[in-house]
């Protein structure tokens, strides 16, 4: 029996504006409310309320049809402030009692790799967003673009967490399959789930494009694909990005109409069922799995280079971090939130300069007209958030990079 276990990544971050070096020490609105809500309401529009009506049905009407979902805290405050009816309808999801709700980090950052205390701050806030709107207690983790390590996994267990999800990566697996439960190398009671990143991709990327020789896609040859599987493995993992539906797969593509089919497609296969993570984990690993360098979801390389893959992005970052002391001893809600805000990752993956120039998924994501823009944009809003902190602690004076010294940083990355 193979079971399909299908898991939503929903995420929206808060966008900067054009925050220009005339502006720091004199302005401290830092973010695009215009663009977040019209990317917003884009979004709800063609993707958030139509596949959650769709979803809501398959729930209702097919027995034993089950969904997973990591909602970012920045996504839900941005429903709450912009479109409340996404979030009602995610809500009527949840009181279907068929929809898993896993844990991540709320401002969906990097804090794992420079600030372990961060880290599980950040934990802690979705852990209480996901009880409050769904009266969830998630038992999953995910973490910010699926990056995992062993460590991080040992970390994690330490938490209590019962299951962790990662990448479905060749280059570890070798010659087992994705299709299992695994154990992470240097833990005892938690469990891997990874992602089958072909499958996944089928949908995720591949759907609608014409050259690819498996052009069109529909549920009655995926499913076949799935039903191969029957007899070497006990979960199939397709995890996606929620967008995938009507935004970057678009609706004149037939992505909606593929979704309707999929699940009555899966079920005529007397052996498939759907599960969620926790139930997916509740299986006996059939092995111990060593992933000892970070993995990720992202690119060929399946690393970091995405995000921290060059002096800008390095450089933003770090200096981001350390004024983590400072901020906190602030005491300052509202500048504290800002600073967290500034961790989303999505401000670090604007400035990669990977195929940049090949208008690949990288330029497709990105809001500025080059990286080296994302970089500018980014650092004078630092500039201005490390002058509000000092005049709240004085006595603390932040040595810390200046908007010329930012330039340098692109001069010397070019």
């Amino acid at each position: 029996m193979v079971n399909i276990c299908l898991y939503f990544q929903v995420h929206q971050p808060f966008r900067l504006r054009n925050y220009s070096v005339f502006e720091i020490g004199k302005n401290n609105e830092y973010f695009d409310s215009k663009k977040n809500i019209q990317t917003m309401l884009k979004v709800a529009e063609k993707c958030y309320l139509p596949m959650n009506r769709l979803l809501l049905d398959h729930l209702k009407n097919i027995d034993g049809f089950k969904v997973a979902f990591s909602i970012t805290g920045t996504a839900i405050e941005q429903f709450e402030k912009y479109c409340p009816e996404v979030l009602q309808s995610f809500k009527d999801l949840a009181a279907t009692g068929k929809v898993e709700f896993l844990s991540e980090t709320y401002y969906h950052s990097l804090s794992y790799l420079y600030s372990k205390q961060e880290f599980k701050d950040q934990i802690e806030m979705h852990m209480a967003l996901m009880k409050k709107h769904f009266k969830a207690k998630p038992t999953v983790f995910r973490n910010t673009e699926l990056i995992y390590n062993n460590e991080m996994a040992a970390f994690v267990e330490k938490l209590g967490y019962k299951a962790m999800i990662a990448e479905g990566w060749d280059n570890y697996l070798q010659w087992r399959s994705p299709n299992f439960v695994y154990r992470p190398y240097g833990t005892s009671k938690i469990k891997l789930l990874l992602k089958n990143y072909r499958l996944s991709d089928d949908v995720a990327f591949r759907f609608s494009n014409k050259g690819w020789n498996e052009w069109p896609l529909t549920a009655e040859k995926y499913c076949k694909w799935l039903n191969s599987v029957n007899g070497n493995g006990t979960n199939i993992n397709l995890f996606m990005d929620y967008e995938t539906f009507g935004e970057h797969q678009w609706a004149d593509t037939g992505i909606f109409d593929f979704m309707k089919a999929f699940p009555y497609e899966v079920l005529k296969h007397p052996d498939n069922g759907f599960v969620t993570p926790s139930e997916a984990a509740k299986q006996e690993p059939v092995g111990e799995l060593d992933i000892p360098h970070v993995l990720s979801w992202a690119d060929l390389e399946r690393d970091l280079s995405a995000w921290l893959g060059n002096k800008m992005q390095n450089s933003a970052i770090s200096r981001l971090y350390q004024l983590e002391r400072s901020v906190m001893e602030t005491g300052n809600k509202e500048l504290i939130d800002t600073w967290r805000k500034l961790q989303t990752s999505d401000h670090f993956y604007y400035m990669s300069t990977k195929y940049f120039s090949d208008g690949d998924v990288h330029k497709y994501f990105n809001p500025y007209d080059s990286p080296y823009d994302g970089f500018i944009t980014f650092m004078n809003v630092l500039n201005d958030l490390m002058l509000r902190v000092n005049t709240l602690n004085p006595s603390k004076i932040n040595k810390y990079l200046s908007s010329s010294i930012a330039r340098n940083w692109i001069i010397s990355d070019q």
